[in-house]
């Protein structure tokens, strides 16, 4: 016997900032999260589970219209076997104010006790509670009862668990509170990536189905878990993502030419190639380092994000890139003028010169026409930004007065 534990569905949720970047095309970041869960039905159709189980999140928050509870019942049709699943805090009972009748084959575990669902003839018996708010503070699990001899006993539970921090702390616990409990298996849902806390008893985070931002990069998708003689043999990852995001660092230190650059972007790239696995890839590239071209991409930035661009395009791959972050700097001590650029760096100290900076930039900041597809105009907000600033402002003014004296 075989059954699939999936968490954090999020159906419906769309990609963070994809929207107006035009150049990823639409059909790439269209309806992520809806092809994602027909791969996870697909998966448990083909493995043959015996059941599935949703462990919080299925809907990112309350729907907008009626289509996203008709797609997932269409979904559960078409699995046609058991799912039982429980509300987390995006989809808390008190959050979704839209109903349609479930399926029934689809069980949702109450929010108002811990609740028992069994399958008599698997010998399977689950124990669940959804939440009914959304800020669970509480430890739910405390209130879990213990195992049913000779069932194989499953607990399934949104929390953050031991989290340290990473992730909003919802229904917090202790993994050993848990493993003393004496379920066979635990199925977590909340963070987003896969952990296996505890092994036999297993206490399992599958992470979510669809990687939906940057900050979730690699391989998502749900765990199958194999039983013999009512006894887990096997605990196995799938992946049911349709899109994947990456952060790709790249090195342009000391690099001298434009050409270097691209060929450095290229190369980085096309490492990531591997990591796809036949999906596209939205790749965040973030270049660093001390290089002389620094300046050049400080006036014209849109000219390397292109070449970035170009560099995806050159790999044959399916890579597009979601964003170009340059935290290049000038090389130490370039150029000459050290006195000069002494009494630059102390104009950040008169604050009456602060003050009427941030004054122009507040209009300039009004005066920069929108364009789609671009981020807004990035100008500093207060003395802090400002100062960050200097460096990048010196080495330019070096660059204009050396053109000057030429």
């Amino acid at each position: 016997m075989k059954f699939l534990h999936a968490a954090d569905i999020h159906l419906d949720s769309p990609l963070a900032g994809i929207a107006r970047r035009g150049q990823i095309p639409e059909h790439i970041t269209r309806d992520c999260t809806r092809r994602a869960f027909m791969n996870v039905i697909d998966l448990a159709i083909t493995e043959d589970v015996a059941f599935v189980l949703i462990a919080g999140d299925l809907y990112d928050g309350d729907w907008r219209d009626f289509s996203t509870g008709l797609f997932f019942n269409e979904q559960m049709r078409r699995l046609g076997r058991p799912c039982i699943l429980v509300r987390g805090n995006h989809d808390a009972a008190s959050i979704i104010s839209k109903q349609i009748t479930l399926p029934p084959n689809v069980y949702e575990m109450s929010s108002r006790k811990v609740d028992r669902f069994a399958l008599d003839d698997l010998g399977v018996v689950i124990h669940g509670r959804s939440f009914p708010d959304r800020h669970i503070l509480e430890d739910f699990s405390e209130t879990y009862p213990g195992p049913e001899p000779g069932r194989l006993s499953i607990a399934m539970l949104h929390s953050s668990a031991e989290d340290p921090g990473e992730h909003e702390v919802y229904a917090p616990c202790r993994v050993g509170s848990l493993v003393g409990k004496g379920y066979d298996y635990w199925a977590l849902g909340h963070i987003h990536e896969r952990r296996v806390l505890h092994e036999r008893p297993f206490v399992v985070f599958p992470g979510n189905i669809q990687g939906r931002h940057v900050r979730e990069p690699g391989a998502k998708g749900v765990t199958l878990v194999e039983v013999a003689d009512r006894r887990i043999v096997s605990v196995v990852h799938h992946a049911t993502d349709v899109v994947r995001w990456a952060q790709v660092p790249v090195s342009l230190e000391g690099a001298e030419h434009f050409a270097e650059a691209a060929v450095r972007l290229r190369f980085a790239l096309e490492a990531c190639a591997g990591a796809m696995e036949g999906r596209p890839l939205l790749a965040r590239v973030m270049c660093s380092g001390a290089t002389p071209l620094h300046a050049g991409f400080m006036a014209d930035p849109a000219a390397i994000e292109a070449e970035c661009r170009n560099a995806a395009f050159a790999t044959g791959a399916d890579i597009h890139v979601e964003r170009m972050v340059l935290n290049t700097r000038a090389p130490d001590g370039a150029g000459a003028g050290a006195e000069l650029a002494e009494m630059f760096a102390r104009g950040v100290d008169d604050a009456e010169l602060m003050q009427r900076l941030l004054a122009e930039f507040a209009k300039l900041r009004g005066d920069v026409p929108f364009v789609a597809g671009r981020a807004p105009a990035d100008v500093p907000k207060d003395e802090k930004e400002l100062r960050r600033l200097v460096p990048d402002a010196w080495f330019l003014a070096e660059q204009a007065l050396r053109g000057a004296a030429s």
